[in-house]
C-alpha cells in the first residue's frame, strides 16, 4: 500500500455533523486536562507535581516521563481532535491514555469520586471518533476532498 493510500485511509471521514459536537467537547476536555498536567493551568499541579503523583501514588517511574507522556498525549491529542486534523490518530492516542488511566488510577471503583465512569466515557467517545473520523468541518475532510479532486 503506497503512502497516498495510507494517508487517504487515515483522513477519510463521513460527511456527518454529529461528530462536530463530540470533537469540540472532547477536544476541550483533553486540552484542559493536558494543560493541568503540563503547565499547571486550570488548577493543575504542573509537570513536577504530576510527576510526583505518578511516582509516589502510582509507582510509575520515572514520574517525569510518564507525566509528560500523559500530559502531552492529552494536550496535543485534544488539539488534533478539536480541529479535526488526523482525528483518528489523535482519538486513538486519547483512547489509549484513558485505558492507562482506568487501569492505573481508577480500577478500584466504578462510581465517583475515585471511579472509572468518567475516563470510561472519555474512552468510549474517543473510540467513536477513531471509527467515524472527523466528520464535517474537519481539516481531515478538507484534505481528503482536495486529494480526491487532484
Amino acid at each position: 500500500m503506497n503512502s497516498k493510500k495510507i494517508i487517504h485511509k487515515v483522513l477519510a471521514t463521513n460527511d456527518q455533523w454529529s461528530t462536530l459536537s463530540l470533537r469540540i467537547v472532547l477536544g476541550i476536555i483533553f486540552i484542559a486536562h493536558g494543560a493541568q498536567k503540563l503547565f499547571g493551568w486550570f488548577g493543575g499541579y504542573g509537570l513536577q507535581g504530576t510527576a510526583g503523583f505518578f511516582e509516589s501514588q502510582l509507582g510509575m517511574s520515572p514520574g517525569i516521563l510518564w507525566a509528560f507522556m500523559a500530559g502531552a498525549g492529552e494536550f496535543f491529542g485534544g488539539i488534533l481532535v478539536l480541529v479535526g486534523l488526523f482525528t483518528r490518530l489523535g482519538a486513538a492516542n486519547l483512547a489509549f491514555t484513558m485505558l492507562v488511566a482506568i487501569y492505573t488510577v481508577h480500577s478500584g471503583a466504578f462510581f465517583a469520586p475515585e471511579g472509572m465512569e468518567y475516563p470510561l466515557a472519555l474512552f468510549a467517545a474517543s473510540v467513536s471518533l477513531v471509527i467515524s473520523g472527523g466528520g464535517q468541518l474537519s481539516i481531515d475532510r478538507q484534505i481528503a476532498k482536495s486529494q480526491e479532486s487532484a
